[in-house]
């Protein structure tokens, strides 16, 4: 498509001219304050367990999974909850959430393995795409799993298998939050619902009974609202037999914790366009920060468009699949300065490759000297040693100075870091569960 140069030239100063929120200095000073005080519990793990380190605080994940559950049964007494193991699929998270009254949510046959092999006996096995094995894996583990249909096509061929092994599998079907674009692979359009309840009903081993959405990165909860009203419509023009074998919806998760999403000044669509334009972005000892909804406030918003548009239609069951909020805050990566190769330029023990992605060059996380405390940020190159340019920590640490030796923290590295690592160059750390 052939674009007029001049059309842009609003745009491009509208962008320029956007401003995206600033971290506030206090909120940034207390998050690295509270983790210095507790330097003393990090720096021990380290006497059982060498750095580089993906130190993982089991009380953390217990008292966010608390909170979750507290916040939407206050409103939802009825709610079932899911970890979506895709957001660290480390098996001893996974296994501290099944004893915090959790079942799983998995993704694939690797992760539904694992949580048969945990012991999980509530499992929601969701996704695009899944295979035949995965499909038999499902199948004969029916007690304990519920397949969460994805198309037209799944849904005939786990009937197939089904029928084959002689065994009835409890099913929900996903519908599509988005009409084109990368979210249309997942699920099926809600205006088809009636036409795959017929056809779930030709299969004598289906027993359709629910289902299922996903928004996700929901710093707000305006799209789950705004599809759980769609729904309420689907779901008032299904006939009333199809409606009355609605046992559950599972609304997804997404929820951002709750100190929002902290950024780059490359990664404003401001700091985009200058980077585009082969300009400096703004300086990077800006930090920008993306609010967050606190979940409190979720829980209510999101209860009161369940009982406006879908319990005035039919009574089910409401399942949620949180996994970001639940498992950010509880893991640290630690790792330690190895050269300093001028006074603003150090390489430390570990690579990016510990959390799969440059996240680091877009996403702002405090880089925190265990070893030489201080509530200053300094300026200071803290990279990888990844033989790649790409390979980030951070443009600054907090402390009063940085040396080789000295141990180094980014905190919170919980969500969507140790599912994603790779073995890339460098060896992975290890995983100590305090």
């Amino acid at each position: 498509m052939t674009r007029d140069p001049l059309q842009l030239i609003p745009k491009l100063q509208a962008t320029l001219a956007r401003e995206t929120p600033l971290l506030p200095a206090a909120e940034l000073q207390s998050f690295v304050a509270y983790h210095f005080q507790r330097r003393e519990v990090y720096l021990g793990a380290l006497d059982r367990q060498p750095a580089p380190l993906y130190l993982q605080e089991a009380a953390v994940l217990r008292q966010r999974a608390h909170q979750l559950k507290e916040a939407f049964r206050a409103v939802l007494p009825a709610a079932s909850f899911y970890y979506a193991v895709k957001s660290n699929n480390q098996p001893d998270i996974s296994r501290i959430l099944l004893s915090s009254g959790f079942g799983l949510d998995v993704s694939s046959g690797l992760e539904l393995e694992m949580a048969l092999g945990l012991g999980a006996r509530e499992i929601i096995f969701s996704g695009p795409g899944k295979t035949e094995a995965e499909l038999r894996l499902a199948t004969a583990q029916a007690d304990r799993v519920v397949v969460l249909l994805d198309s037209f096509g799944e849904l005939q061929r786990l009937a197939a298998i089904a029928a084959g092994m002689q065994r009835p599998v409890r099913c929900g079907v996903r519908l599509t939050v988005g009409g084109d674009g990368f979210w249309r692979k997942f699920g099926i359009p809600p205006e088809t619902l009636p036409a795959f309840w017929r056809e779930a009903r030709r299969f004598g081993q289906i027993r359709l009974q629910g289902l299922q959405f996903h928004s996700s990165w929901n710093l707000a909860p305006d799209n789950q609202a705004a599809f759980i009203r769609l729904l309420g419509g689907v779901l008032a023009d299904l006939p009333p037999a199809d409606r009355a074998e609605i046992a559950f919806i599972d609304i997804g998760g997404g929820y951002w914790p709750p100190q929002g999403e902290w950024l780059q000044p490359t990664a404003t669509p401001r700091g985009q366009l200058l980077t585009a334009l082969g300009q400096p972005p703004d300086a990077p000892d800006v930090h920008h920060r993306l609010p967050a909804t606190p979940i409190g406030a979720f829980a209510e918003r999101i209860a009161d468009a369940i009982r406006r548009h879908i319990f005035n239609v039919l009574s089910c069951r409401i399942c949620l699949e949180p996994g970001r909020w639940i498992c950010n805050d509880a893991v640290h990566l630690l790792i330690s300065v190895v050269d300093r190769k001028a006074p603003d330029l150090v390489i430390t023990d570990a690579g990016t490759n510990a959390v799969g992605w440059e996240r680091f060059e877009s996403d702002y996380f405090p880089v925190l000297n265990l070893s030489r405390p201080a509530l200053t940020e300094r300026p200071c190159h803290i990279l990888g040693s990844l033989c790649t340019p790409h390979d980030v920590w951070g443009y600054q640490y907090f402390g009063a100075d940085i040396q080789p030796g000295d141990i180094l923290m980014i905190p919170t590295q919980g969500a969507y870091t140790y599912s994603l690592r790779q073995n890339f160059i460098k060896p992975l750390p290890a995983v100590l569960t305090v």
